[in-house]
């Protein structure tokens, strides 16, 4: 039982990978031996390639808590095999481990958390785990992770840090003081160097892992096939292409490494100082930090070497190699619960909640703020590949393979291609010994014929078009770290947009402000810089709430933070080190306003000396800052005006959480009427609160305070009206991609209705659209999840659901008839919140809201990231583009990522545009489908190449010839490369267009197209090659055989030395003459075919080199047939034939070319094409029942073009274009407005849900 046992390690993570135990078996390791040596080394190149094949063939299964060596596979769709040797981390030699319980609790694989005191809980251990050896650990590594044997899971664990299953009181209590010595180096074992390691493998290393590719073995074999048929010249010009592709190849691969490794070493090695438990600093470098030490962050910043969280003082960081974004963030120290007055409940501390608190490896502390010259702190929580930075690296790494329909079907087109070989290595073998061929000669040629059949430059070609399209994006601004991603953009379907910076300008500008007073709007004001407001609590909110510091003198932070400040037109100032140092209690940071504004503020005060002392003194000092939180949608200050007794605390965020937050008394009766006027008009909203916090609250407590604390019982005080213009291109941009049939979704972290506002203004909802919301709510006191669906223009009406306005519903229904069958459109917009219900207690409904959401608002970072896996579950090709900022996990999910940071090296996305602008997308999916395009037409091409040689040969080994070694050569070289590397040169079409190409090389016009042209090619060589032997001057080639009536057109010698050597091969007849005419200029005829351009690329004749070259080849195959020159003849091996019989053969080239051009250009563009191409307009609101759309054309296509299939209706692939014709008929679709959809209570396991309508 135990031996059959599969556990599953990194369970529920994207790594989730399931584990097999093994032991070595001799017997097994002595057959496979004997294996190896009978097959000549190819049985271990074959478990080489397979690591399951290597492991089940040389050992036996055991139980994994015994094994030597584990077996793991991952659970995605890609079921990749790995395998790892179990290694032992002897504990034995050092003597620092002093209590043995430790080791007992170490070598059990205990020591996942460091939360408690260890040595007294390890005693209570020791009893339990005694049968084990203690001074041994059991581990492997995989992908530059260890894993540990944990006795406790009886499982493999990789080795956590602190940032899992630790509280932030214990953070404070039991990890603030620092590690003692001993402590330290028992970490550092287990924890091992802190350092993210990309070696750079030697280029030996290299070539022997390049070499070893099967592709690479494939050629070796074939050159030594070659090298014993005596076909030198050929097997030497393979050879010189294999030497040059590995060499670019190792050059590239060791660039990549190289540049890893130069960005990751950059600052892997610096000097830190760290607290010891003694209260000790002592000086270590940084590869020896471990979880639990104390690092002290230096004044003028550094470059973290790991992940820490900050438990003092303050920390500006710049994370731009993290998220791309280049505004600095403010740090502050983690909140400590056990000070907390409330006492609320302990919180477990985690990198990602609490991420203003976490400094991240790699990213630059700037500046550091401390308070009565206590020193910045921070605890390391992950060293090592465990890091932000050592994930990222790690991703790089170890990428995913990218699973693309194109990737697969072209092994399977191989598949195809070997099976073909696979015939005709029958048939030469069967024809050989019919004609007693000698059995080394039959050996050779069964081989050669496969060697023919698969195209040893395939690869090469394949990956020609993608590198011209990557050097196209690079002249327009766009980078591109992921290259095969570009073929899968040519795919995209749908584009996600972030709204701020990437559809609007990146500023915003203050429209104005609306101030409460006696729970009342007064009205707009403009100007906020006066003297009447400059002592409000209103303007002292806009000059403290805020993120922005000094750095070398000129203020810096985020936009909106700086707009804001500017407006009110205060001056910010920060403490010096020497005032820090002077002071016990000096505010770290002072605002206040410009004298201008003072002295005639103060001429309503009564008495006469405020006229002197208000200017000196009214200045306002930050006393504790709690950042902005993209999950709390706030941020808030505790400040004290100098001189006053109390402090007060700030707020500013999302209008809804802030009057959420206030007294109800004081939030105006028509806040959300008010509220939505500004957000229908597209301006950025932002409410502002403020409350007297009580005389208890010392500067000290203020330190360690919860913000739930502060934030609550606020007094509401007004809004702040920003404006953000949408970008001058943005609408054009969008109206491209809807003529494309291109989708676009707005993502966006904004006000729901500010988002549908900027959505209308930018064409993403036209005006006659309708705009549904739905309201989704948790489960509530016993009540099951529900969604209120709301119609967006009708949101505040009150309206009677008896009498709806039937206007009011979108109609479905344009026609009665479902000749042609279409839809009004019509928008679904939720907040983040929403989403989370509807994902986790609607997931019946989710894929029918992705067919047709259009705007998702208050979306939190990792709300984004679901909403690209949700979109992609319904079988959409996913664009993403974003800032950069917080749309990271976004952008590496979505198909295509494309990143508007100026930042190159922002290494968050496969793409990243130079220019900040939305104009990236549409080139990019120009570029990516003309890459699409090229790389079909290539694949085309090359299958007809190695069909068209494989057939020529064929026929020769009938009668018991063959290609000569320069005519293959000739071919190969002068023809095939030539043409392969010119035709990948058409540019993308200037234009997007409504159709798509299609996804991969199994459907219908491209199957249709390739075996048309197959079909072709085999008839005209046919026909030529029998034709020929019908001639009156033919008869069975001999040196002496004179067809031209010409005996002096090769000299006396040649004939002399034919006589004396007769040409073994027997290569020189007349049959191999036409064949390889016919054969040479059907090459050139279906490059032209295949070579397309509109409407994808620039028509072929644009690719000037590739005309150049087609017209050289066409003038030199044609000179050679028409006048033959004597020299040439001899090297090619041709022979004479009667000039009639040229122009015959000129005149079977014409009509051939006339039928494959007619045949792929007007039959196949005019009749299947179209088939192919009659798409869903937008995926959901056009089907078309009297034509398949294109995923049944791919089925029909794999049925061998059955034309029946295309008669009957069909169910399409793609699941949101079946999900749309489900939604035609459903009459409950789209919801009614004010009704209510229900979860069921009962069956929550597959989410179904009932519509219940509220009247």
């Amino acid at each position: 039982m135990d031996k059959e046992e599969r556990k599953t390690i990194n369970q529920g993570q994207e790594d989730e990978m399931e584990i097999y135990g093994y032991n070595l078996c001799r017997w097994k390791l002595a057959i496979v031996s004997l294996g190896v040596v009978c097959t000549g080394g190819f049985l271990l190149l074959l478990l080489y390639w397979m690591p399951e094949w290597r492991v089940k063939a040389t050992c036996i299964r055991a139980a994994i808590k015994d094994c030597e060596v584990v077996l793991l596979r991952t659970t995605d769709e890609f079921r990749m095999w790995f395998c790892a040797k179990i290694r032992f981390l002897s504990l034995e030699t050092h003597p620092f481990l002093s209590p043995k319980s430790m080791t007992n609790k170490v070598a059990n694989g205990h020591a996942v958390h460091f939360t408690e005191n260890l040595a007294t809980e390890n005693r209570h251990e020791m009893s339990k785990y005694s049968q084990t050896q203690p001074q041994q650990i059991r581990y492997f590594t995989h992908h530059s992770v260890k894993y540990f044997w944990n006795d406790t899971l009886h499982n493999f664990d990789f080795l956590k840090g602190l940032d899992e299953g630790v509280s932030c009181t214990s953070i404070y209590e039991k990890h603030s003081a620092g590690l003692t010595k001993g402590m330290h180096a028992y970490r550092k074992l287990l924890y091992g160097v802190n350092e993210i390691t990309v070696k750079v493998p030697s280029v030996f290393k290299l070539l022997i892992k390049e070499v070893l590719n099967p592709f690479y073995i494939f050629q070796l074999f074939s050159v030594i096939l070659w090298s014993t048929d005596e076909y030198y010249y050929y097997a030497l010009a393979i050879v010189i292409m294999s030497i040059v592709s590995i060499v670019s190849s190792l050059y590239s691969i060791r660039k990549q490494y190289v540049m890893l490794h130069d960005m990751v070493a950059a600052h892997s090695t610096v000097r830190v100082s760290v607290c010891r438990a003694n209260g000790e600093i002592e000086e270590i470098f940084s590869t020896d930090l471990v979880p639990g030490d104390v690092m002290v962050i230096p004044l003028n910043g550094t470059v973290m070497p790991c992940d820490a969280v900050l438990i003092n003082g303050t920390c500006i960081v710049n994370e731009s190699m993290l998220t791309g974004e280049s505004v600095p963030v403010t740090k502050t120290n983690l909140p400590n619960p056990s000070v907390d007055i409330k006492g609320m409940g302990d919180e477990f501390y985690s990198p990602e909640i609490h991420k203003r608190h976490t400094l991240f490896c790699g990213t630059t502390v700037i500046q550091t703020r401390f308070y009565t010259g206590e020193l910045v702190k921070a605890v390391v929580v992950r060293t090592g590949f465990s890091t932000s930075k050592g994930q990222l690296v790690r991703s790089i790494l170890y990428p995913k393979p990218t699973d693309f329909k194109l990737y697969r079907d072209a092994y399977l087109f191989l598949l195809c291609l070997v099976a073909v070989a696979g015939i005709g290595f029958i048939y030469t073998i069967i024809n050989s010994i019919l004609n007693k061929v000698e059995i080394r000669v039959i050996i050779i040629e069964s081989l050669d014929i496969i060697t023919i059949t698969v195209p040893p430059a395939l690869p090469a070609a394949m990956t020609a078009g993608i590198v011209y399209a990557q050097r196209r994006l690079k002249k327009i601004g766009i980078f591109c770290i992921s290259p095969q991603r570009i073929n899968i953009c040519g795919q995209l379907n749908l584009v996600c947009f972030d709204k701020t910076g990437t559809l609007t300008e990146d500023g915003l500008d203050l429209w104005g402000i609306q101030r409460v007073e006696n729970t009342r709007f007064l009205l707009p004001e403009e100007n906020v810089c006066n003297e009447v407001l400059v002592k409000s609590q209103f303007v002292a909110c806009m000059a403290t709430c805020h993120s922005l510091t000094k750095i070398e003198g000129v203020l810096s932070g985020d936009p909106l933070d700086l707009k804001m400040f500017e407006a009110i037109g205060w001056i910010l100032e920060e403490a010096t080190e020497e005032e820090t140092a002077l002071h016990n209690r000096i505010m770290p940071t002072v605002v206040r306003p410009p004298k201008q504004l003072l002295p005639e503020s103060t001429h309503a005060g009564n008495q006469e000396m405020e006229l002197f002392e208000l200017p000196a003194i009214y200045e306002i000092g930050i006393v504790r800052q709690f950042p902005f939180s993209s999950a709390l949608q706030r941020m808030s200050v505790v400040a004290r005006v100098l001189g006053d007794k109390k402090m007060d605390a700030y707020m500013k965020g999302a209008p809804e959480i802030i009057a959420s937050l206030c007294k109800p008394e004081t939030v105006p009766t028509d806040f959300e009427k008010v509220l939505e006027d500004y957000t229908k008009q597209g301006f950025r909203v932002i409410a502002l609160a403020h409350r007297k916090l009580e005389s208890k609250l010392t500067w000290h407590k203020v330190q360690n305070i919860s913000r739930d604390v502060i934030e609550n019982n606020m007094d509401f005080m007004g809004l702040i009206i920003m404006q953000n213009k949408l970008k001058q291109e943005t609408p054009g941009v969008l109206e491209d991609l809807h003529k494309a049939n291109i989708r676009t979704v707005m993502v966006t972290g904004d006000n729901m209705l500010t988002a549908v506002s900027v959505a209308r203004d930018c064409g993403m909802i036209l005006p006659q659209d309708k705009v549904i919301i739905a309201e989704a709510l948790p489960p509530k006191d016993g009540k099951v999840a529900k969604i209120n669906w709301h119609y967006a223009d009708t949101l505040t009406q009150c309206s009677n659901s008896s009498a709806i306005d039937s206007e009011a519903i979108p109609i479905k229904l344009v026609h009665n008839s479902l000749e042609n069958l279409q839809v009004t459109r019509y928008h679904f917009a939720m907040n983040g919140k929403s989403f989370s219900v509807i994902l986790e207690h609607f997931q019946d409904l989710a894929p029918k809201l992705m067919l047709h959401g259009t705007v998702f608002a208050r979306m939190a970072p990792d709300q984004k990231t679901q909403l690209i896996e949700a979109l992609q579950n319904v079988d959409y090709f996913v664009g993403m583009c974003g800032d950069g900022a917080n749309d990271c996990g976004a952008l590496k999910r979505a198909h295509g990522g494309i990143s508007l940071s100026e930042l190159e090296a922002s290494v968050a996305s496969p793409f990243t545009s130079k220019t900040p602008s939305i104009s990236c997308v549409p080139n990019l999916i120009r570029e990516g489908r003309a890459a699409l395009m090229t790389s079909f037409c290539v694949f085309k091409f090359m299958a007809l190449y190695s069909i068209i040689q494989y057939f020529s040969v064929t026929l020769l080994y009938s009668i018991l010839s063959n290609l000569g070694d320069f005519q293959f050569l000739f071919i190969d070289l002068a023809i095939i490369l030539v043409v392969v590397f010119t035709m990948s040169l058409n540019p993308a079409w200037k234009e997007l267009v409504a159709q798509r190409p299609p996804s991969g090389l199994i459907s219908g016009a491209l199957l249709f197209s390739v075996l048309s042209q197959i079909i072709i090619c085999i008839g005209f060589q046919s026909l030529g090659f029998f034709w020929v032997k019908q001639q009156s001057w033919y008869e069975v080639w001999h040196p002496q055989s004179d067809a031209c009536n010409t005996r002096s057109l090769y000299g006396n010698s040649s004939y002399l030395d034919n006589e004396t050597k007769p040409d073994t091969h027997n290569i020189q007849n007349y049959e191999n003459t036409t064949v390889f005419f016919i054969s040479s200029f059907q090459y050139l005829i279906v490059a032209i075919a295949f070579s397309k351009g509109k409407p994808f690329r620039q028509p072929c004749y644009k690719n000037y080199f590739f005309v150049v070259s087609v017209i050289i080849l066409y003038v030199f195959i044609l000179l050679i047939m028409l006048h033959p020159v004597a020299s040439i003849d001899q090297v090619l091996q041709i022979v004479c034939v009667p000039y009639q019989w040229r122009i015959t053969m000129l005149m079977i080239v014409l009509v051939n070319a006339l039928v494959s051009i007619m045949v792929e250009n007007f039959f196949l563009d005019m009749v299947l094409w179209k088939v192919v191409f009659n798409r869903d307009k937008q995926g959901e609101y056009r089907f078309t029942t009297t034509q398949p759309p294109q995923a049944s054309v791919d089925r029909w296509g794999k049925c061998c073009l059955s034309w029946a299939l295309g008669c009957r209706k069909k169910i399409p692939k793609a699941k949101y274009m079946y999900l749309a014709q489900e939604l035609l008929v459903d009459p409950e679709w789209p919801p009614k407005p004010q009704t209510t959809t229900e979860a069921k209570a009962l069956v929550k396991e597959n989410g179904s849900c009932q519509i219940i309508t509220i009247t």
